[in-house]
């Protein structure tokens, strides 16, 4: 089971990809084994020379309890410190962000595959659209 963020390929160039342990509390686990989160929207930012994601959805799990986890809270990312600096470098270029790129379930664990990206400007989609569109047109000849 994995949950891919599709819009991250088209908005941004990935330079390079890191992968993440995430801190999780009570069902969260439940809900991300259930499919039921979404990397939409959200983002990473490094503080106190700590990963963060901030905004990720993880739906309430049904058959929680009262002690139900909050849907968008910050969670922490486990990268080791080398990672982090070079993270923390990459940002401080202009154009570069941390994106995340999938959440997936490797050995019982929760993993983020996270990118250091550049934004791309309108032109470099459309070259995009464009290219997609002629393998579509190839396939069906």
């Amino acid at each position: 089971m994995e949950i891919k963020n599709k819009k991250a390929y088209f908005d941004y160039f990935i330079e390079d990809e890191y992968e993440a342990g995430i801190v999780l509390h009570g069902t969260e686990i439940k809900s991300i084994r259930k499919g039921s989160a979404n990397l939409n929207d959200c983002y990473i930012r490094i503080k106190n020379d700590e990963a963060y994601i901030i905004n990720m959805y993880i739906a309430k799990y049904e058959q929680g309890n009262i002690h139900n986890h909050d849907e968008t809270r910050e969670r922490k990312l486990l990268l080791n410190k080398r990672e982090i600096l070079k993270l923390k470098t990459g940002v401080m270029q202009e154009g570069y962000n941390i994106v995340p790129l999938k959440l997936y379930i490797k050995n019982g664990r929760a993993k983020l595959l996270i990118g250091l990206a550049k934004g791309k400007k309108q032109h470099d989609k459309r070259e995009v659209i464009k290219k997609r569109d002629l393998e579509r047109e190839k396939r069906n000849y």
